[in-house]
């Protein structure tokens, strides 16, 4: 199954690299595009979702670090939720 990572700026200009188990990622977010922090949550929830049952698909179990980035991407978000001006900003897709 093709992993990838995905780059991304928070709103107060950290980036973080996160992880995919699974290409779906490309389907939810464009390179180098900026979303709301509640429209960038939850295409991560939809396309992590979807990639950590493509993994239980094939090997029998969800992928625990699909679930782990999640989480991570849903705490570091949740401080800016309040923030309706606040983005978050694809940068880039690497293998």
């Amino acid at each position: 199954m093709p992993e990838m990572h995905f780059v991304v700026t928070w709103p107060d200009g950290r980036q973080e690299t996160c992880y995919s188990p699974s290409l779906v990622v490309k389907e939810f977010l464009d390179e180098g595009a900026s979303y709301p922090v509640s429209d960038f949550l939850d295409r991560s929830r939809k396309a992590l979702t979807i990639a950590s049952e493509r993994v239980e698909a094939k090997y029998g179990y969800p992928c625990s670090l699909a679930r782990g980035q999640l989480a991570r991407i849903v705490a570091t978000g949740a401080p800016f939720l309040a923030d309706t001006e606040a983005r978050v900003r694809c940068e880039t897709f690497l293998p």
